[in-house]
């Protein structure tokens, strides 16, 4: 009997397993914090305003899989030129492009979870994922995966977003152009088909941790076992 709830206590505690998030904002402005759940498992509401200096935790669930995005340029209701989601606290919905987004599959094939920063939507802002814990052994294992560079002052012309006179935004070439070959569509998608091309460059060059296009995974997708946190960073 005793082992039997030995194992009843293990079997709850692993259902009830879970995952530490921390968000910080280490911008000179603020940013508005956004988290979306693929699994209909979104925490806190989606989404809060958060000051510079200012740093979040919560969990998620095992298995949980989503992305985790900063909004800007929002008024106090949380309407934003930038990753809008439709109000403060997204209730489960996704950003609008263009968004810096840090993507996360935790738990996935051979126990690991799998996280990339990506610019396939675009770029607004600086962002960062830096795990802690879990068993380093190479490269892009358990590694932080940082896009640093601010890319909206040297955008090219024709994916920038302006607001008030300013460059808020880069978008991808994809959402620019709406060009299959730059959106890796139609008779272009596949790795085959679909290379890199100069709006995909732009980003890679200053932020090669990140996606820059839809099959750019072979230098951009991070894992990590061991059960890690992590940290993700605004700026």
């Amino acid at each position: 009997m005793l082992a039997f709830l030995g194992l009843l206590a293990a079997s709850i505690a692993a259902c009830s397993a879970t995952h530490t998030f921390i968000i910080e904002n280490r911008c000179s402005y603020n940013v508005w914090a956004a988290v979306f759940g693929n699994n209909g498992q979104t925490p806190l509401g989606g989404g809060w305003k958060m000051y510079p200096g200012a740093r979040k935790e919560f969990t998620v669930p095992d298995h949980w899989n989503g992305r985790i995005w900063g909004r800007t340029h929002c008024t106090e209701s949380g309407q934003c030129q930038t990753g809008d989601c439709g109000g403060l606290q997204c209730n489960g919905r996704t950003g609008r492009p263009p968004a810096t987004l840090a993507e996360f599959t935790l738990d996935g094939w051979g126990n690991q979870d799998y996280y990339d920063l990506s610019l396939v939507d675009g770029f607004n802002l600086p962002m960062a994922i830096i795990p802690h814990g879990g068993h380093k052994r190479a490269t892009y294992h358990c590694t932080q995966a940082t896009c640093y560079a601010d890319l909206n002052p040297g955008c090219p012309y024709e994916q920038q977003q302006r607001y008030g006179g300013q460059v808020i935004a880069c978008k991808s070439a994809c959402e620019a152009t709406h060009r299959d070959d730059y959106c890796c569509a139609g008779a272009h998608n596949t790795p085959q088909t679909c290379p890199s091309f100069p709006g995909a460059t732009y980003f890679k060059s200053r932020c090669p941790d990140a996606y820059s296009y839809a099959y750019d995974d072979h230098k951009s997708t991070f894992t990590c076992g061991g059960k890690p946190s992590y940290t993700v960073r605004y700026c």
